[in-house]
């Protein structure tokens, strides 16, 4: 693969540094077994309250007169839209404190491929900036890399964008992002394992490589790569 002249790389987690099956089978499980307790411990923190009663507010059950049924009621919301892997402000922002509490307690530590956190080492130590763009919130992509079985990697990133700047897959996004990071579209190379972000950051002007890893796509998918460049693992991305 030839060289790609980026300064700047911006990189999706779940599929392309990490693997899908650690959100999917670690995190989104763990969530849903201790949502409840969770809650009845923590539900009279103002940070808590506030998520619970903006729960009760979109379903109605704002009107129940019993604090405690209300209560219950949203947990059974949040635990549905867990279940429906449901992107909800509010959801994310509870499952994030639950997460929080969980890498404290040492629960888990969130999987990166030792090859992803060994070139994003390389990359930062020459000089590249690195960024990380996921539809986890900003505060999760935080605790996921300051907990990781690769050490805390937060050092490497000189910062992070979740979907409050736009869907990933739209060329939007990808425009507001540069101009965040302050440098034109075309030094920014985008790592994923979603063509369709790809094909997003592209139409804004970014250079884009398919992350196709074979534990997470066993199938490859070269006739789906939809012509950006396709590598198996970080070691084979040149910047």
């Amino acid at each position: 693969m030839s060289a790609l002249p980026a300064t700047v790389i911006l990189t999706d987690i779940e599929g392309t540094t990490s693997s899908i099956a650690f959100v999917r089978d670690v995190l989104f499980p763990y969530a849903r077994a201790a949502l409840p307790g969770f809650v009845e411990a923590r539900r009279h923190e103002p940070e808590i309250r506030r998520w619970l009663d903006a729960v009760a507010l979109e379903t109605g059950e704002h009107h129940h007169a019993e604090a405690d049924a209300r209560d219950e009621a949203a947990v059974q919301q949040l635990l549905a839209w867990i279940d429906e892997d449901r992107k909800h402000t509010a959801l994310k922002a509870i499952q994030g404190q639950l997460w929080k509490e969980g890498y404290a307690l040492g629960e888990y530590r969130a999987h990166v491929y030792p090859d992803a956190a060994e070139a994003m080492k390389r990359w930062k130590d020459a000089g590249h900036a690195l960024y990380v763009y996921s539809s986890g919130s900003v505060p999760a992509q935080k605790l996921f890399f300051g907990h990781s079985d690769a050490g805390d990697l937060t050092g490497l990133f000189s910062g992070y964008f979740d979907t409050g700047i736009g869907g990933k897959r739209e060329a939007a996004s990808y425009r507001h992002i540069a101009a965040d990071i302050g440098v034109a579209p075309s030094h920014i190379v985008f790592l994923s394992d979603v063509v369709e972000e790809l094909d997003a950051a592209r139409e804004a002007g970014l250079r884009t490589v398919l992350l196709d890893r074979r534990s997470d796509y066993p199938q490859a998918r070269i006739a789906q790569s939809n012509g950006h460049a396709r590598v198996e693992d970080f070691d084979a991305v040149e910047v």
